[in-house]
């Protein structure tokens, strides 16, 4: 292998794990958000309760 083919190899990898981080970040974003939606939608529902 030269040179060329290691950095080539290097590029690639380097690349995929950053994509893969993204991609778990992404998704971790994604349960966030749906969590806070839940929590908020809990609340609405307590103060509705409270005001009846």
């Amino acid at each position: 292998m030269t040179g060329t083919h290691l950095t080539r190899i290097s590029i690639v990898l380097a690349a995929l794990l950053a994509l893969s981080a993204c991609g778990n970040t992404i998704r971790g974003m994604g349960r966030d958000t749906a969590n806070a939606v839940d929590a908020t939608q809990d609340a609405g529902r307590s103060v509705e309760r409270a005001a009846n």
